[in-house]
């Protein structure tokens, strides 16, 4: 898929998020990447191609009165990875979706424990199609 249309695909995912989340959020920039670079992995201690998606900044629920005039926060999806996982852009689709709302999960302040337990929970009611995001 080329970078526009993956680009294109990440922001109708954003967009897709339910009303009552997607008012709730601000100061977030969401970027596309082909790769993460080697001193993020690192620093995740993750090969560059199993990192799918990244959440950097201050989770929602941890902002106080202090919280202004600061940069955005910044959710990267990984255009590569996800590729290389999928077989085709209807699976591409499928886990760009899951990756979007695991980082905007991560967003609002959920674990990743906690996001794994509501994927595993999704999943069940979802099919066997349905898997975990990073």
């Amino acid at each position: 898929m080329d970078t526009k249309s993956f680009t294109e695909l990440v922001e109708a995912e954003v967009e897709n998020i339910p009303d009552w989340f997607r008012k709730r959020i601000a100061n977030l920039a969401v970027e596309v990447r082909p790769l993460a670079d080697a001193g993020l992995a690192q620093k995740l201690g993750k090969n560059p191609w199993s990192i799918l998606g990244i959440y950097q900044g201050v989770p929602y629920n941890r902002r106080g009165p202090w919280y202004g005039n600061v940069l955005p926060d910044r959710i990267v999806i990984f255009q590569l990875p996800i590729e290389h996982q999928c077989r085709s852009d209807e699976e591409i689709r499928n886990l760009v979706r899951r990756v979007v709302i695991h980082e905007i999960g991560h967003y609002f302040g959920l674990s990743d424990g906690e996001l794994h337990r509501l994927e595993e929970e999704a999943k069940k009611t979802a099919g066997p199609e349905a898997g975990p995001a990073q």
